[in-house]
């Protein structure tokens, strides 16, 4: 008995493909677009931006803060491949990628640091401790 790997878009290729009126199913473009994933979280102290960012340079990235926006672009360059390698699938996705983010209005701009480790981009941004203000009441004459 032989076991096959059920792939399930083949049989709807080969449907697809016997069809006429359908053709074939469209071609995916040699570039994507993509954008790295983000994970925003918050404590008494700071605000920490965590993206992940596998098989980027530190020297790829760049990180601007520009009127309450802070925005992570770069790019994600492909690895020159063997002459004697041949590739049969590449599921990653390669190219100049941006990410914005607006900052809090309790957010210390000037002491905002980055770190890279493990393919993930650590971004500190720290809190300004600010009083809470009283609401004035106005009466009304």
């Amino acid at each position: 008995m032989n076991l096959l790997r059920w792939e399930p878009f083949r049989e709807s290729d080969e449907f697809f493909r016997r069809m006429p009126a359908f053709g074939r199913w469209p071609k995916m473009p040699d570039e994507y677009e993509w954008s790295p994933t983000a994970d925003i979280s918050e404590t008494e102290k700071e605000y920490l931006v965590k993206a992940d960012l596998p098989g980027v340079k530190r020297e790829d990235v760049h990180i601007t803060l520009e009127n309450g926006v802070i925005t992570l672009a770069g790019e994600r360059r492909q690895s020159k491949e063997e002459k004697s390698e041949k590739s049969h699938r590449v599921e990653s996705f390669y190219g100049n990628f941006s990410r914005s983010f607006t900052v809090p209005d309790d957010a210390d701009s000037k002491n905002v640091r980055a770190e890279s480790k493990d393919g993930v981009l650590y971004l500190h941004v720290p809190k300004i401790k600010r009083e809470k203000v009283q609401p004035l009441e106005i009466k009304v004459q």
